[in-house]
């Protein structure tokens, strides 16, 4: 299923007629129908807003755990591993690489008490 939703999504997002999902749908109309050239254009528009629908979807490429969206950071959490995933213009960057440590290793938590 999952995987089907996201095709659909990808087909969605490359302007194709694909059908949609219900979490699609929603995807699509919050971030406008406008391609992103158009947009980058306009003069003081403010980026786009994650929409948190989209967690119905999104897991961390890692451990393919859920995730949590942090509105005050704009960040996709993983908990577990302890990893924060930028939203840059509404899109999540879910690229390992890219993600930031948001807490420190054990090692450093035990240098850092004595």
């Amino acid at each position: 299923m999952l995987s089907g939703a996201c095709g659909t999504l990808a087909l969605a997002l490359r302007g194709t007629r694909a059908p949609t999902s219900a979490v699609a749908r929603r995807g699509l109309r919050a971030s406008g129908s406008r391609p992103s050239a158009e947009r980058s254009e306009k003069a003081g528009e403010p980026p786009r807003a994650f929409d948190p629908a989209l967690l119905e979807l999104l897991v961390c490429p890692l451990s393919k755990k859920p995730l949590r969206y942090e509105a005050s950071t704009n960040e996709l959490i993983n908990e577990e591993l302890g990893i924060a995933y930028p939203i840059i213009d509404g899109i999540p960057n879910m690229i390992p690489q890219a993600a930031r440590m948001t807490r420190q290793s054990k090692k450093q938590e035990e240098m850092e008490q004595q």
